[in-house]
């Protein structure tokens, strides 16, 4: 009786689906989930996922998005899905559009084909604040009109508007998180598409200047990952599920020159790179009001945590 009793409890968890939890905002909010008790599987290819990332209580489903096919049996009993897979990075997108599409649009869309075929509840997207692109005025609010620069930034629009219309057309419950500038431990460090906190602390490493593109004022609205999970999270159970975009960023922009300046030593300009808006930063009252979420982890506090485990 008493060996029958933990496995009656693991039934009774709530199920959860993860797509790309072993990535780097993936993995950390796997790592929120299964500390809330829930029962977490992951679909994740492994591309750009680190198996070693990924919690040990959660269930690994090697499967690839843009395979429809391939995720028809990876959502039965599933509660809920985080979907956070994605070909990321604004360079890497000019560089391969059809790509990075193929991942980003037909993938979101097999995700939520799956979904609706295996009566989900719930879908949680994971957008971008690129879809911005350039406004007139800061903060950058969701009532905003969309002005995407670069094709992921118009790959992560037709998702949120593929939210949309599944809940719409199939009554499915979504919501589309618009992240802003998401670092801290986990990142994939170096190459070419590597995001500017990546670059920095590889730079550290290897004793070399801190690269920087263009004149390093564009400002952008770091957020840390670990407030990133918590927002994701909360998302699952927030009273709308409409398919709206909610931002989720600190609230707060700092410059790339003083973001250097938190790493310390010298710098290297190279030439601005094409796609990307001047300056970002992010209102959050909707997340406050929708989600019961402020960020808690200013950027100062993250760099130098970042910078202790180097």
């Amino acid at each position: 009786m008493t060996s029958s009793t933990p496995e009656k409890s693991v039934a009774t968890r709530r199920t959860v689906l993860v797509t790309g939890g072993a990535g780097f905002i993936g993995s950390h909010l796997v790592d929120a989930l299964v500390e809330g008790g829930l029962a977490v599987r992951v679909v994740d290819n492994l591309a750009g996922g680190k198996r070693e990332d990924l919690n040990s209580a959660a269930e690994l489903v090697e499967a690839d998005i843009r395979d429809g096919d391939a995720l028809s049996g990876c959502f039965a009993g599933v509660d809920s899905v985080f979907h956070l897979a994605a070909l990321p990075r604004v360079p890497l997108s000019i560089d391969k559009p059809l790509e990075t599409h193929l991942t980003n649009v037909v993938g979101t869309l097999n995700v939520l084909v799956a979904a609706r075929n295996a009566g989900v509840r719930r879908v949680v997207y994971a957008s971008s604040s690129s879809v911005y692109g350039e406004q007139q005025s800061l903060p950058l609010r969701e009532d905003m009109v969309p002005n995407p620069l670069s094709p992921y930034a118009l790959q992560k629009l037709t998702g949120e508007q593929y939210m949309r219309l599944f809940h719409r057309l199939f009554g499915l419950e979504t919501v589309a998180l618009r992240y802003f500038n998401v670092f801290g431990s986990r990142m994939s460090a170096g190459g070419p598409y590597a995001t500017v906190v990546s670059a920095f602390l590889l730079a550290r490493s290897e004793g070399r200047p801190l690269p920087i593109y263009g004149d390093g004022e564009q400002t952008r609205d770091f957020t840390d990952v670990r407030d990133v999970a918590r927002a994701t999270m909360l998302a699952m159970d927030c009273k709308v599920g409409d398919g709206r975009p909610i931002n989720v960023g600190a609230g707060r922009a700092i410059s790339v020159n003083q973001l250097a300046s938190l790493f310390g030593g010298p710098i290297a300009r190279l030439e601005a790179r094409r796609g990307e808006p001047r300056h970002t930063l992010a209102d959050t009252s909707a997340a406050t009001r929708l989600l019961g979420w402020r960020p808690r982890i200013s950027v100062e506090q993250a760099v130098a945590e970042l910078l202790q485990l180097k």
